[in-house]
């Protein structure tokens, strides 16, 4: 009998052990598994698998691919496949489509069930069947010590699931969703007729049923000190709390913040735990050490790889709707009717470079407020918006979105709005009761915002895989390092997805006018810059960035006396770069942008005046001596300040000072070097091929006399403002005479059209008068007169030495 017994114990010892091995086997399974999510990427080359290669784009051009064979590779190829059928013979790690539909989390726990139960049931089997029959006068014994040993299997087991997951838990953070083609979840309830909460005052204030925001008119009213200061903690001061209490950040505006109640539970449990009340200023932050970046690409639903639109593909407009589409194009002046045939959440190709899903992050990364500011946006596009942040972003790094409503007058922009984005707690709402056009709405979301650091975004944009955290990493490394992520194209036309071709940089061109260039090959060889590197970038496109919300308002924020839209991007770049920080291009960020032909919406004002007004603002600040070039080239009409009042300018020359900016000229020669910025059109001598003499200023007289490079009074300029000019005195007509008089750049009479046309070019001809007139030498070289233009006399041809500009 003792023996009988030690045969079966030895058997239940073999078998527990096996369990132990096949724990050991699952939690093994689960690592691996969670390194396979935590990168989440393909480890092969984008180039090799873009075979189309997805249009690129070479904005320079201004024209883009139109070959609408571009999307011959299979979707597969970008994101993973997941198996429709589970053989017999198909390796036991690929998901059975019992499970579709089901979360990671439920998946593993599924499979780690079954494997826990078959081990279970072949224990106690294996246990059972094999005693020999020579004990069975013990049977009662053994099936005791059975009874005994389930017990602690089941212990066991529910200490297997407990362990499965905790496992499944160590990166919660990085699966708030599912990834494509697995997630099931239901969509939100339609709209009903009582689905909004009434509409309750607290303390005269307007509380929504939703996180919504009511800025008052009085905005638009010495909007300048209100909105440059940031909110003092990160609960800003005019949240609304639980108590009902709440204050202003606006002295003079009264903008109203709701917010959820604190109760309020997160809509996914791993939100949940990472949240934090808005009543501390704790970061959740892991502690310290690096990460690869999260390629996280959630869905609301199973994703459906044949939906219009798809993975970036090329949209098509059925015949018997085109007449539809042509009809909707001036709500968003782009196909808004293939924009609503396309999922909300639709998967993009992974553009970034290959490199950029090994690179390691710090763990402890600053959280981030997405600002969107529209108005009358396109309901589709504005919620893709949305969601790509939502679905793309980390939710710990994620503090909040911010909506600024710049006053909408479209009915779906109301009460449908705050419905729909009710089922995001971090989505927030601000109205502005009266338009205040991007400037200064984007100056009210910075002022709401609790995040360390500002994202400012369109909201006609999708955000790619992994597009948040390397900008994060960047202002980690450095404060004063303004980033934005590659702005990739979203046709207008057809919404597919289109590849911006690596090494553009956001520059400006006379006067003012922002555009894309490539880096010279010469530069990107000589400092052997990869694809991934950073790239300085002279101009920010504006519309794209992120930016330490501290050194934002260090900055002054914008120049709140800029109005509507238009200039503000050359503004904040010229002040980051001459007031001691950098902008930067990284390519490991890509976000598309869908760009319009024209503005959707009316300017409060005219939209050509409302833009002059601004840049001119931007010169005289900022330009120094350079600021001819700007007015020079087409915008001497801004001179006239009894014309166009561009406003007062004390702060920002204050402000300048006060930050101790550097001048224009260090911006040239160390941030842009190969803009071609000379500080006069032409210089030198100025010669007349009639008398082969050069003219004179000299003891208040003009005349013409032999040449001489060493003989200062024959040194003359001709400069943007089209000014004959001699240090501080200008040639002016007075009647058929020429004087010289102080430089005025305001008076037209001073002006002189030379080197233009395409008659008269070596001619000096009055600007604006009736007929052409032109300055003629005396044919004794006995001074200088006015004569009616004559193309065919030397005596009115006039040569400079040097001319640097046409």
């Amino acid at each position: 009998m003792p023996r009988d017994k030690s045969t079966s114990v030895v058997w239940l010892l073999f078998d527990i052990a096996a369990l132990r091995m096949s724990i050991n086997d699952v939690n093994q399974d689960l690592k691996e598994r969670e390194i396979v999510l935590k990168q989440g990427r393909r480890k092969d080359n984008v180039e090799d698998v873009l075979k189309h290669p997805l249009q690129k784009v070479d904005i320079d051009k201004k024209e883009f691919s139109k070959n609408n064979n571009r999307f011959e590779r299979k979707a597969d190829k970008v994101y993973r496949k997941w198996p429709k059928a589970r053989p017999e013979n198909q390796d036991k790690n690929l998901i059975p489509m019992s499970m579709a539909g089901k979360s990671f989390v439920e998946q593993d726990e599924v499979m780690n069930q079954s494997k826990v139960n078959l081990i279970v049931n072949s224990l106690v089997k294996g246990t059972v069947i094999s005693i020999p029959e020579k004990i069975n006068k013990t049977k009662a014994v053994v099936n005791s010590k059975v009874e005994n040993t389930t017990t602690k299997i089941n212990k066991i087991r529910d200490a297997v699931n407990g362990q499965t997951k905790a496992n499944l838990d160590v990166k919660s953070h990085s699966l708030t969703k599912a990834p494509p083609a697995v997630q099931e979840k239901t969509r939100p309830p339609a709209l009903k007729e009582n689905s909004v909460k009434k509409v309750h005052r607290i303390n005269d204030t307007v509380v929504m049923s939703h996180n919504e925001v009511h800025v008052d008119a009085g905005l638009q009213k010495n909007l300048s000190n209100e909105l440059l200061k940031p909110a003092e903690s990160d609960k800003p001061k005019n949240i609304i709390d639980n108590t009902g209490k709440h204050g202003n950040t606006f002295n003079r505006t009264k903008p109203d913040i709701i917010q959820k109640p604190s109760g309020q539970k997160a809509e996914d449990p791993e939100e949940e735990a990472l949240q934090v009340p808005h009543s501390t200023s704790v970061l959740v932050r892991r502690s310290g050490g690096h990460h690869k970046v999260m390629a996280l690409d959630a869905t609301d639903r199973p994703r459906d790889p044949v939906a219009v639109g798809q993975f970036g593909q090329p949209a098509r407009v059925p015949r018997d709707k085109e007449l539809e589409s042509r009809r909707r194009w001036s709500e968003g002046f782009f196909n808004v009717f293939l924009s609503e045939q396309i999922p909300i959440d639709r998967a993009v190709p992974d553009t970034r470079p290959q490199i950029c899903s090994e690179n390691l992050v710090h763990d402890n990364l600053p959280s981030t407020s997405v600002i969107f500011c529209f108005v009358d946006e396109v309901w589709s596009t504005l919620l893709r918006s949305v969601h790509s942040v939502l679905n793309r972003s980390p939710p710990h790094l994620l503090k909040e979105i911010i909506l600024v409503d710049d006053c909408s007058t479209k009915d779906y922009l109301r009460e449908q709005l705050d419905v729909y984005m009710s089922q995001f707690p971090k989505v927030r709402i601000i109205r502005l009761k009266e338009r205040q056009g991007l400037i200064r709405a984007r100056m009210a979301g910075a002022a709401a915002a609790t995040g360390e650091v500002l994202t400012f975004l369109d909201s006609h944009i999708e955000c790619n895989v992994g597009w948040l955290e390397p900008l994060l990493e960047r202002v980690y490394l450095d404060r004063k390092k303004v980033v934005c992520p590659v702005i990739e194209v979203i046709s207008d036309k057809d919404m597919s997805y289109m590849l911006v071709d690596n090494f553009q940089r956001g520059i400006f061109r006379w006067p003012l006018v922002f555009g894309w260039s490539a880096l010279p090959e010469e530069y990107i060889r000589k400092n052997q810059i990869k694809d991934s590197d950073p790239i300085r970038c002279p101009v920010m496109a504006g519309g794209l960035f992120s930016i330490d919300k501290s050194y934002f308002y260090e900055l002054g924020a914008y120049d709140p006396g800029l109005d509507v839209w238009g200039g503000e991007n050359m503004e904040i770049s010229f002040k980051i770069w001459m007031c001691g920080g950098e902008i930067e291009i990284i390519p490991c960020s890509r976000v598309g942008h869908i760009f319009r032909g024209d503005n959707p919406y009316k300017f409060p004002k005219d939209r050509v005046k409302t833009v002059e007004r601004n840049l001119a603002r931007v010169a005289e600040v900022w330009l120094d001596e350079y600021k001819e070039l700007f007015y020079g080239h087409g915008y001497h009409h801004l001179l006239d300040k009894s014309v166009t009042d561009i406003g007062n300018l004390t702060e920002q020359i204050e402000l300048r000072k006060k930050l101790k900016c550097k001048s224009f000229k260090w911006y040239l020669d160390n941030v842009y070097p190969d803009l071609v910025a000379p500080l006069v059109k032409a210089e030198g001598l100025i010669f007349n091929a009639g008398t082969r003499k050069c003219l004179v200023f000299q003891n208040h007289n003009l005349f013409l006399d032999k040449c001489d490079l060493t003989n200062k009074s024959q040194h003359f300029s001709y400069t943007w403002l089209r000014m004959l000019r001699q240090n501080t005195s200008c040639l002016a007509p007075q009647e058929k005479q020429i004087i010289m008089e102080p430089c005025d750049n305001t008076k037209t009479h001073l002006r002189w059209m030379h080197k233009s046309g395409k008659v008269l070019t070596e001619h000096v001809m009055i600007e604006g008068h009736s007929r052409p007139i032109c300055l003629e030498a005396g044919v004794k070289a006995d001074g200088i007169f006015l004569k009616d233009c004559d193309p065919i006399n030397t005596f009115q041809k006039w040569q400079f030495t040097h001319y640097y500009a046409e």
